[in-house]
């Protein structure tokens, strides 16, 4: 048995996301909500997901556009204080991530006892952002010295809003990561938040690394999680199950509730 099964308590878990509102700081923070409003609407969405019967939720900052290499530590802050808010009311393994900032996402799981984490932790890419580089090993060890061992890592290795410099293909790369990072589970993601990535490039990954769990991470959607499953080892998902299918709106309980439904008939 994998960590991941372990952890999540079967062999394909389904993963839903919290999406916080705009943290302070960033341009699309709503002042006059404030962090009251930030908690009140993750209170909602972690309601939503839980009640539906997802494996896990993960608390992530999507609405921090234009998206930070080194992001503000009141952010991170800002994040510890909404999940701590929370944390009596969380019944399932959660995780975070920070965008696009390793340290910042393993210290908030270490601040909130996370289970697990997702960030983009290896490779080089030219993005949105900028040039991109993350420190694989910095983040580990970074984990280890905050006492968390036991923290699952996901490794995104294919980065929204990006495009990798490393001319090696994709299962090229995902092997190399594994080999020399020992990450949890890989992920693989479509170009941008919402997007799915190609089938082909997720079973080609999965074939890549059999004894790896390998994860769909962006873009599935009610008519395709089934196919998705039949090669992922599971599923992380956001967009899907907000009202009308947009990324920025809140949960829609009847979306959630129909898309656990769909991934149980399928896994």
């Amino acid at each position: 048995m994998t960590r991941m099964q372990r952890l999540f308590g079967t062999t394909k878990p389904v993963i839903g996301m919290v999406h916080l509102g705009a943290l302070p700081g960033s341009p699309l923070h709503d002042a006059g909500a404030g962090i009251d409003g930030l908690v009140e609407s993750a209170r909602a969405d972690l309601a939503a997901l839980q009640e539906a019967g997802f494996d896990a939720v993960m608390f992530g900052n999507e609405n921090d556009r234009p998206y930070e290499f080194d992001v503000d530590t009141a952010s991170t802050a800002t994040m510890a204080f909404v999940i701590g808010q929370l944390k009596d009311e969380i019944t399932v393994p959660f995780g975070v991530n920070v965008l696009w900032d390793p340290m910042a996402t393993v210290a908030l799981s270490a601040a909130t006892g996370a289970a697990f984490c997702r960030e983009i932790f290896t490779g080089t890419y030219a993005s949105d952002m900028g040039s991109w580089t993350p420190d694989a090993g910095r983040a580990m060890r970074y984990r280890d010295r905050l006492g968390r061992p036991d923290l699952a890592m996901l490794y995104n290795i294919s980065a929204e809003f990006a495009d990798s410099l490393d001319r090696r293909s994709l299962p090229d790369r995902a092997r190399s990561a594994v080999f020399s990072s020992i990450p949890d589970a890989v992920l693989v993601s479509g170009t941008i938040t919402g997007e799915a990535a190609r089938m082909e490039d997720l079973e080609a990954v999965k074939v890549a690394l059999p004894d790896t769990p390998v994860m769909a991470n962006t873009g599935v959607r009610h008519e395709t999680v089934a196919e998705v499953l039949k090669i992922a080892d599971g599923c992380i998902v956001g967009s899907a199950l907000k009202f009308d299918g947009d990324t920025w709106k809140a949960i829609d309980p009847e979306r959630a509730r129909d898309f656990v439904q769909r991934a149980r008939c399928a896994a």
